[in-house]
Formats: structure tokens, sequence, C-alpha cells
């Protein structure tokens, strides 16, 4: 009889598991073709994997499920899948990117110290000027093309491969699937949109594992992932941090801030600006939509809320993924 009931848990947690692999396929919304080799992840983590010749994917959501599932391919403009249901099968059509971005038009040897200008500021501006960006390498330069607009001062940038970026300070392998980049000289002000997979870890290297760790702790505490995760957890004032109203300078409370919507899920949710102070420095958010869904592993909406002050330095090279955890 207990033989009976270990094999109908067995069976019932095989059915279990199963359940959380979604499936689909990734077509041509134009011409219904198979896209192969189209990336299919979860922003900001190792989770992904690729569709084969005939446009097919499956992937383990189990730990994501309440995340978005990007879709991007060479060619085509990114996809975002939300409300995921495993027991469904998904045909995700991708349209074509008919946007083409050309470089700046300039005479003689000026092209190419025009882009080695525009690199530079895409470099500072993207991977970051932090201690870790000095160690963190952009692979595919040449995927990346500028245009200059002389009459608004405006730098942007696009990527129709994802860059590939080696992070020999943290410890990982990337790539970011660039969606924009804008830098406006005259206001310093940049904004770039996009998504992260993580595609190796080079922790396990054996003698430059406790160094990549010890950075990758110092890039952890204080960033925004660390806040979001204690924020999540109703930890914040054992971890140092507090939270105002930037407008009253009123002191503010978990309460305050954080809600459960119709899924039971958390939402970071104000009316005004909100300030976080981590003892003697200063991070504002602003919001982009009236409520930011949050998880308890750093992960928050990026559309919905923008920050600005001491944890928006952090770029690309100072980027952890969700899996990470202190100590590893």
């Amino acid at each position: 009889m207990k033989q009976v009931y270990l094999g109908f848990l067995l069976l019932s947690l095989s059915q279990f598991l199963s359940g959380q692999i979604l499936h689909g396929r990734v077509l041509d919304a134009e011409t219904q073709e198979p896209i192969p080799l189209a990336s299919v992840f979860f922003d900001g983590t190792f989770a992904g994997t690729s569709t084969d010749e005939k446009g097919n994917f499956k992937l383990d959501i189990s730990k994501y499920i309440s995340r978005p599932l990007s879709f991007s391919a060479i060619g085509y403009s990114p996809y975002s899948l939300e409300n995921l249901d495993p027991g469904k099968s998904y045909s995700i059509l991708l349209v074509r990117d008919l946007y083409e971005i050309e470089e700046a038009s300039v005479i003689g040897d000026g092209i190419a110290r025009k882009r080695k200008a525009y690199m530079r500021i895409f470099k500072s501006e993207f991977i970051g000027l932090t201690t870790n960006s000095r160690r963190c390498y952009i692979m595919n330069e040449e995927d990346i093309t500028f245009n200059y607009n002389s009459d608004q001062d405006t730098i942007r940038a696009r990527a129709h491969k994802p860059i590939e970026i080696h992070n020999d300070a943290l410890g990982y392998h990337l790539e970011y699937h660039l969606e924009s980049f804008e830098f406006v000289k005259e206001t310093q002000k940049v904004s770039y949109q996009g998504s992260i997979v993580f595609t190796f870890d080079l922790a396990w290297e054996g003698y430059r594992s406790k160094v990549f760790k010890r950075r990758r702790r110092y890039a952890y505490v204080g960033s925004n992932k660390e806040f979001i995760r204690k924020l999540w957890q109703n930890s914040l004032k054992s971890s140092g941090y507090s939270i105002r109203d930037y407008s009253m300078d009123k002191a503010l409370k978990y309460e305050d801030v954080v809600f459960l919507d119709s899924l039971g899920r958390k939402n970071l949710k104000y009316p005004g600006v909100l300030e976080i102070l981590y003892y003697n420095y200063s991070t504002k958010i602003g919001f982009l939509k009236e409520e930011a869904f949050i998880d308890q592993d750093g992960f928050f909406d990026p559309t919905a809320i923008i920050w600005s002050g001491k944890m928006a330095h952090q770029r690309i090279a100072d980027f952890l993924p969700y899996e990470y955890s202190l100590g590893r």
C-alpha cells in the first residue's frame, strides 16, 4: 500500500513539474513562417532558450510564472508576453523591425572620429563609470549603429543583434537586447530600453570565485535590487533603509507603499515621489504608472518607475541576475 501511495506522489509531482513548462512557436507575423534561433527568456535572469529550426520552444517557467516573458529575434521588434498559462501552447507573432538607423554622415576621417566619440559616450552611459565598468567589455561593438541629430544635440543608438557583454569584474557573460538608446548632450540626460539574459557564470572558475563574490556583494549592497527585496520582505529598517515622501519630508511605513493586487502579488504604489535613504545616500523613485509590480528576488516593473540619485548610477557593469544571493 505504501508503495502505491509513493508512486502516486511521484506521478503527481511529475505532472506538476511538467505543467510548469511553457510550449510555443515563434512565427513571422506577415508570412507565418517559423523564426529559428529566436531568443525566449525572462529579463535579467539565466532562464532562457532559443527556438529550433521550426520556431518551436519550451521553457521552464516555474520560478518566474508571474513575470513577462521576452521574445527577441534579429530583424524583428521585441515582444513581451504576460499572464503566462503553462497549460496553453502559444503562437508568438513577431513583427519585422522596419526602422533603420543611419550612421552619422561625416566627410573623410571624421566618420571614424565621430563613431569613436559616440561609442565612448554610449559605453559610459550604458556600461557605467563605476570601478566594475573598467572590466566590462562589449564584444561586438560593430553591431551598434549611431544617429546624431545636430538640431537637438541628441545621440541615438540601436543594435540589430544582441549586445554581447563580458563582465570580468562580476564574472558574468550576458546579452543585452537593446531597443533604444538616447543621450541629450545639453542636459546630459540618458534613457535606454531593452532586456538582459545572462548566459554564463564565471564564478565556478576556482581561484577567481572569491574575487567575484566580493565584487558582487559590493555591487549588491545598497542597490535597487537589494532595496526591492528588503521592501518585499518588509525588512527595510533592519537593513538600514528608510523611505520618505520627498515633497512633504514625511517618513513612510511599509503599509503606505506596498499593496496587494487582484492576483495577490505585491505592488509598489504611492501618489508622490518616494525618497529612499540608505546611510548617507539618497535615491528618488518617480512613478510612470499607478503601481509597479515587485517580486521577492528584487524584480520590479521597469516601465512603471524611474530612478534618480545614488541607485540610478549603477548601470550594466553593476547589474546582477535575479538568481543572485549573498555568498554566490
